[in-house]
């Protein structure tokens, strides 16, 4: 049995098998130095807000130019980014997709609430998409305090029960005019 398991690790074998393994490592070594120079490079472009030429169709490259442009206020085309991503998105990447959705909303609303009372049903229009939006995000990963903090604030502004109807009327709602009266 000695003589089997010294032939099996003769001093040649051994050296064989530690330079194959030192050239294994430092192929993996190199391809890993690759890699974080290429996400630094990405990271860089992506903090200057240029389109970034490493990674052009990754998740993370269309998610950071959906990001972009919602700090440079073009909003619709962020939300048909972010829309275009749910469908390849993990749960907790979807939960941050529905999160900056209800970001986008949400600062519409504000925006075109300060500007003219009179858009009223718009701005409720888009508070409640962000409503919606921010109840998605919790329903998919609820550990998220700046989600729970955005919609608290969409709930203090929206009414808490709206009526349907015109207007500011001191009307009901619905006005049922055509229901013939004296029928069972």
């Amino acid at each position: 049995m000695a003589l089997i398991t010294k032939n099996l690790f003769s001093s040649k074998k051994l050296a064989w098998l530690f330079v194959l393994g030192l050239i294994v490592s430092l192929a993996v070594f190199t391809k890993q130095l690759t890699e974080l120079k290429n996400i630094r490079s990405f990271n860089q472009e992506i903090a200057e807000g240029k389109s970034p030429r490493i990674f052009i169709n990754s998740f993370e490259a269309r998610y950071a130019t959906a990001y972009w442009l919602t700090t440079q206020e073009r909003y619709k085309e962020a939300n048909i980014l972010f829309s275009n991503l749910l469908p390849i998105a993990t749960p907790t990447q979807k939960a941050a997709i529905h999160y900056n959705i209800g970001n986008i909303f949400f600062r519409r609303g504000l925006a075109l609430n300060g500007t003219d009372m009179t858009v009223k049903n718009e701005t409720e229009y888009l508070f409640r998409q962000a409503k919606a939006a921010y109840t998605l995000s919790i329903k998919i990963d609820n550990q998220v305090w700046d989600v729970k903090h955005n919609l608290d604030r969409i709930l203090m502004i929206l009414p808490a029960n709206p009526a349907p109807g015109v207007g500011d009327s001191d009307s009901p709602g619905l006005i049922l005019g055509n229901i013939p009266v004296g029928l069972p």
